[in-house]
């Protein structure tokens, strides 16, 4: 069976990271039909393109989206990211993102559960007399009950699959007494339906903390969106490295495509030199796998790039050796 899988291999190391990625898919036996996108920062400086509407018609269709990496020097802070990474995330409600943190010697073996379409990113908020010493400047946090609660639940149905059952709540309840209530409140609530699942909150500084001290005590983490952003960083700078990062960008749905992305820029201090890591892009496109059913060739892929002090090399002596494991 072939997957139509549309590729964006974006900018800086985008293209070297993405091209690694789908020689490991192939070598793991899956076909996929790809259809790639010249889309990113280097494109709109040269046109003014970002993500043009047909293209993203043109994407629900799809099995899924996979993505290199994307942000070019000149381009203005907020272009890329609100019209493309954004956009993709809010018009397909790709509502969950998963991001897995595994480093077996340090006993760490998680995953942050970010909701990916509310909260700070929604663009709630504006700017009155800006340029004057009078500027005033608010952005909010749109949180819903229904968006709150589809992505506690994904969470609570991910912890009772793994062996450890256990769902930590992140967030800053005693401060955002607001928004922090509806998600404790909806986390409350949706436990009783999850008895076999053990629970915990923290808040997002204290988390902070636990995750250089002892990220060994967490197994699924769920938050709100910057929260999710703020941590996933942090937690793959504990796990490896953010060469090692992956993610999904899930609409559980499947009213449309889901995306998968490494966490790491495009680096473009480093493009085209053949030094970048491949690994966290291939484990994105295991994340794929996952997603398209192809659930053994997923387990593959993971379990050869799981001994990550063998993976040195070139970008693509790194890509290759990981295709002749699986």
């Amino acid at each position: 069976m072939s997957h139509r899988v549309g590729v964006i291999g974006g900018d800086g190391i985008g293209p070297e990271v993405v091209a690694e990625a789908l020689k490991v898919v192939r070598a793991a036996g899956v076909e996929l039909d790809t259809v790639d996108y010249d889309l990113g920062g280097a494109r709109f400086l040269r046109d003014g393109t970002v993500l043009p509407e047909e293209v993203l018609n043109e994407w629900r269709s799809y099995d899924a989206l996979l993505v290199g990496a994307v942000g070019s020097p000149g381009v203005p802070p907020g272009v890329i990211e609100r019209g493309l990474l954004l956009k993709m995330r809010f018009d397909l409600d790709l509502y969950i993102n998963q991001r897995p943190f595994l480093l077996p010697s340090a006993g760490i073996d998680m995953i942050v559960i970010r909701e990916n379409t509310e909260g700070s990113y929604a663009g709630e908020g504006g700017v009155l007399r800006k340029g004057t010493p009078h500027e005033v400047a608010t952005q909010g946090s749109v949180n819903t009950r229904m968006g709150v609660e589809r992505c506690v639940r994904y969470a609570f149905e991910l912890a009772e699959s793994r062996d450890r059952k256990h769902l930590t709540l992140v967030h800053k309840t005693n401060v955002l007494t607001f928004a922090g209530d509806l998600w404790e409140r909806t986390f409350t609530e949706v436990a009783v339906e999850f008895p076999s699942v053990s629970t915990a909150y923290n808040h997002v500084d204290a988390a902070c903390i636990y995750l250089v001290q002892s990220p060994d005590q967490y197994d699924v983490i769920v938050t709100d969106n910057l929260f999710g952003d703020i941590l996933t960083d942090l937690g793959g700078a504990v796990s490896g490295g953010i060469g090692f990062a992956a993610s999904g960008n899930l609409n559980p749905a499947r009213t449309g495509p889901s995306m998968f992305e490494p966490v790491h820029g495009s680096a473009p201090d480093i493009a085209g030199q053949g030094v970048a890591n491949p690994v966290a892009a291939i484990l994105s496109a295991a994340l794929m796998l996952d997603h398209l059913g192809e659930g053994d060739a997923a387990a593959r892929v993971r379990k050869a790039c799981a001994d990550t002090s063998t993976l040195t090399g070139s970008t693509t002596a790194v890509g290759d050796l990981v295709a002749a494991r699986v």
